[in-house]
């Protein structure tokens, strides 16, 4: 009998459910978006239960679109937005709060004191993170601190904290408490050496450890899908966050090799072996992933905030395009961006500045620029943040980039990835399975089951589908991405480092 490996990927804006065959090309699939709630500015949550009802619902609608049945998938894995924060009541399994997403930045305050004297580098050599606003740790502090009888139903041992994947996982499987070494290695709560939570750092963040979820490798057999109405189970056999499980799709499974997600936000992983290397130049040390029994593999990762989201923003916030399809049409009635920039710190700018004062800007306004040019430089925004990203890496691996692969939502965009090979001076190349994120969680639980059975497989499914080579001159490149340096310059010290975004 043929089988097949599904893959549940949780992101950011919707949940999917994805069906792969053993060439890793996709056979069905089905997707639903979720609510993005913005309480406050700087606030952004989800429902967990929404996320959890999209999850079950997908499961059945692939599995009917295909026509297959529990008995034709051998494994399942999952893959999620890996900061989002959710804390839950364990024996009836309702959230107290909702989820605290990603890009939220409401913990400012909270991660100034929490540095205290030591600023931002506090936790960095044992966990690879700088103290932001980004990670978990802080996001689940806050529900601590904020939601009545929280902390006191926490200390009595009543809570669980995860990430979306164990929220997804707990659900899936009737209540297992795990998560894996990629999603727990963003929490600042983990030490990145021994891949433990860090009970001194709990401590001085406020999080008690009876909380936390147990760390497991990303592929492994964790326990049977629960789902009521899809018999017989599945095991659910791997988990990665969904950009360390876009570089396990993306086959960069050795040193040296990188590549970038072009999603909500962008992330550029640098696979660097088996020791993790310490950032000087503003990265972030994260697992890349961890099979079974074998040595965890670590990467060097920069994290840019808004990406695609600003696309989002251009149609929803100032109704410039209709849907984001539109986006690139509208940037080809122009030939360049007519000196104006768009720079997306809608959160504060992430890697490689991480100014957390930072808020956006538009800058070389003239009478001349239309909405044509202000798309265009909605999606030049993308490959600049991408050039710093690199530039960082080269500094900190020494390393130099010889090619990018790249996936994501936004790669179909042509205009934009010409323009990033353009501003990095080296090739993009894109696979022909772009849902690498789903597909790498898929590989993850494959290779638990032996579905494939070694990371050559892996490598050998791996296929181009188009390559962009770089066409623009020298001079105009480095004129472009000064511009760029002065747009950015723009957006520092919006709001005081110091003031409450509760408030």
């Amino acid at each position: 009998m043929t089988q097949y490996i599904a893959s549940i990927d949780q992101g950011t804006t919707s949940t999917r459910c994805m069906i792969f065959d053993h060439g890793g090309r996709v056979v069905g699939a089905a997707q639903k978006e979720h609510e993005q709630i913005f309480p406050k500015p700087g606030w952004v949550e989800h429902d967990p239960e929404e996320l959890w009802s999209n999850t079950r619902e997908m499961i059945a609608a692939v599995l009917a679109e295909t026509g297959l049945t529990a008995e034709d998938i051998a494994a399942a894995g999952i893959t999620n937005q890996r900061e989002t924060t959710v804390v839950w009541d364990r024996k009836t399994g309702k959230p107290v709060y909702n989820a605290i997403v990603w890009q939220d930045t409401r913990t400012d305050r909270l991660c100034t004191e929490l540095g205290g004297e030591q600023g931002s580098g506090r936790f960095r050599e044992a966990t690879g993170l700088p103290l932001s606003t980004y990670f978990s740790g802080p996001k689940a502090r806050w529900i601590l601190d904020n939601v009545d009888g929280a902390r006191e139903r926490a200390e009595a041992g009543e809570l669980c904290f995860g990430t979306i994947d164990s929220w997804i996982l707990w659900n899936l499987t009737g209540g297992l408490h795990l998560t894996d070494v990629t999603n727990a290695s963003r929490t600042l709560l983990m030490n990145i050496e021994t891949l433990d939570w860090d009970h001194e750092i709990c401590g001085a963040m406020g999080i008690p450890t009876s909380m936390l979820p147990e760390i497991r490798s990303s592929s492994e057999i964790y326990g049977d899908l629960a789902v009521s109405g899809i018999s017989p189970s599945i095991p659910v056999a791997g988990i990665l966050g969904d950009q360390q499980a876009a570089t396990f799709g993306q086959a960069c499974l050795s040193e040296g090799e990188a590549k970038n997600t072009y999603g909500t936000g962008n992330f550029l992983l640098l696979n660097t072996g088996t020791t993790p290397v310490r950032s000087e130049n503003g990265l972030l040390t994260t697992v890349c992933y961890k099979l079974g029994d074998n040595p965890a593999v670590y990467a060097l990762e920069g994290s840019v905030a808004v990406t695609g989201a600003l696309v989002q923003w251009l149609r929803d916030n100032l109704g410039i395009i209709q849907s984001a399809k539109d986006i690139e049409p509208l940037a080809k009635t122009v030939d360049d961006n007519g000196g104006a920039y768009i720079v997306p710190a809608f959160s504060g700018l992430f890697a490689p500045r991480w100014r957390p004062d930072a808020r956006g800007v538009i800058a070389g306004l003239t009478r001349f620029v239309n909405k044509g040019h202000l798309a265009r430089a909605a999606l030049e925004a993308t490959a600049y943040q991408t050039r710093e990203v690199i530039e960082a890496m080269r500094a900190d691996s020494g390393v130099e980039l010889s090619s990018l692969k790249v996936d994501g939502g936004m790669v179909v965009n042509e205009t934009l990835m010409q323009f990033q090979s353009d501003i990095l001076d080296v090739p993009v190349t894109r696979p022909v399975v772009n849902e690498t994120t789903a597909l790498g969680a898929a590989y993850a639980a494959g290779l638990a089951v032996g579905f494939w059975k070694s990371e050559d497989d892996i490598r050998r499914n791996w296929a181009e589908d188009k390559t962009w080579q770089p066409r623009m001159d020298e001079p105009e490149r480095e004129r472009l991405y000064a511009g760029w340096n002065r747009a950015v310059e723009r957006t520092y010290g919006w709001t005081d480092e110091h003031e409450d975004p509760s408030a």
